[in-house]
């Protein structure tokens, strides 16, 4: 563990304004481009509040990242401070719900992307299946054959979905209708707990940029500093697209799958659409990209750390990604393609379950800090409500938190099973062993 000492000044480069932007890059995803429409149809203008919880939530929560990360400046990031905190099962646990949520979320993004295309073009479902397809074709190739997206294309793109969320919002104003909000909550107050649990998936990344802690010249002081000006630039996007769906679009905010693109219509007319289909297919593939990438270096590494197989850490050149841990990673995604779309459901069950990972490896990482961060201090009590709110987030998600506690139990049986193997193995080698020394005793006694 390392001693609060040793990170006042950090080996790298990052700045504060940099550090924001990296923050800003990382929660802002895919989720925007589709999320708004499912809330507003689980709960109606009342997912407003969903929204406004869920801003709320990243203050203490990034705090808490934030101080974890200038406290202890490491690579693993949750993982290294679930580690720290409860051992390295635990921190297997965490592991293998960031892994296995790629499978099942990068689906549900290509979908999202999907969307925006049959919007533009037409062809309904079909258009966003196939787009889909192709989305994961296309990210697959590409790790495969190392063409990756570089950390300041990822950067353009994230400003790219920023510009976009600003224009559609700039533009719908004019036509926004305080009548819209009426009824407030037509499926209930209640409802409001289910479209939280949708959104989670849009406020995902405050811990990413975790990882990157010994990059900032003073991680103590910019680390917490730059997530606060991401806070604030987050929120108040999130806030504004998700009223002007409801204030613009009224009652089809809740049905319409592609709400950017018909603000943006409303605003500016033409073709419109065509022009917010192409962004949204940047977007889509830039991140899809960058999970694949991650997933599969991370399965290497759990195959590495015996948390997983270890052929998955087989077979790759240094630099690399594991071509193996991405072949499984794909094929799952394929799989969940295939699933919702003969089941006919759509992407909502699929955000569902990475919603449930998602708060499982936040619950576990806020309670890592209550643990680890000081007692008393601010960041503590962040802790301590960052980590009360999760568990909120955890009822909200229902029946679809069975999917990180399968995970869960998976990981553990697979580790004791693994930790039997290796206890026989060597059982067997220590009795090879004696054997071999009992042999050569009585060889020398009949020398002798």
């Amino acid at each position: 563990m390392n001693s609060p000492s040793a990170v006042h000044h950090g080996a790298g480069h990052l700045t504060v304004v940099q550090g924001a932007a990296l923050y800003v890059g990382a929660v802002l995803g895919t989720g925007v481009i589709a999320l708004p429409a499912l809330a507003a149809e689980a709960a109606g203008p009342a997912s407003l509040l969903a929204w406004l919880g869920l801003v709320l939530l990243s203050i203490p929560l990034a705090a808490t990242f934030a101080a974890l990360g200038a406290r202890f400046p490491d690579a693993g990031g949750v993982s290294t401070y679930v580690r720290n905190a409860f051992g390295p099962r635990a921190a297997a646990v965490v592991g293998w719900c960031f892994y296995f949520a790629v499978p099942v979320g990068s689906p549900a993004a290509a979908m999202f992307g999907g969307a925006y295309a049959a919007a533009a073009f037409g062809g309904g479902q079909q258009t966003v299946i196939i787009t889909a397809a192709a989305l994961v074709l296309t990210v697959t190739a590409a790790n495969l054959f190392g063409l990756q997206v570089s950390g300041r294309l990822q950067l353009v793109l994230a400003a790219l979905l920023v510009a976009l969320l600003l224009a559609a919002v700039a533009v719908s104003v004019p036509h926004a209708h305080v009548t819209n909000l009426h009824p407030f909550a037509p499926h209930g107050w209640l409802a409001i707990w289910p479209a939280a649990a949708l959104l989670v998936w849009s406020f995902a990344g405050w811990e990413a940029i975790t990882h990157l802690a010994g990059e900032f010249r003073h991680p103590q002081r910019d680390l917490p500093l730059a997530a606060g000006i991401a806070v604030v630039i987050v929120g108040m996007l999130y806030l504004g697209i998700a009223g002007a769906s409801v204030l613009v679009l009224g009652p089809a905010a809740g049905t319409s799958s592609a709400p950017l693109a018909e603000l943006l219509a409303l605003g500016i007319g033409g073709k419109v659409q065509v022009l917010a289909a192409a962004a949204a297919l940047l977007l889509t593939l830039g991140t899809m990209n960058a999970y694949y990438a991650g997933a599969a270096k991370l399965g290497a590494a759990l195959g590495r750390d015996g948390a997983l197989p270890a052929w998955l850490a087989h077979g790759s050149r240094a630099g690399d990604v594991p071509r193996r841990s991405l072949a499984v990673v794909a094929g799952l995604s394929a799989l969940a393609l295939l699933a919702v779309t003969i089941a006919g459901v759509g992407p909502r069950p699929l955000v569902l379950l990475t919603t449930g990972s998602f708060v499982t490896v936040y619950a576990l990482g806020t309670a890592s800090a209550v643990r680890l961060l000081p007692r008393g201090s601010w960041a503590h009590w962040c802790a301590l409500i960052a980590l009360i709110a999760v568990a909120a987030l955890c009822l909200a998600t229902g029946w679809y938190l069975l999917w990180p506690l399968a995970i869960t139990g998976c990981a553990l049986f697979y580790l004791q099973m693994r930790g039997r193997v290796v206890a026989v193995d060597r059982d067997a080698k220590n009795a090879a062993a004696q054997s071999g020394e009992k042999k050569r005793r009585k060889s020398g006694v009949s020398e002798a």
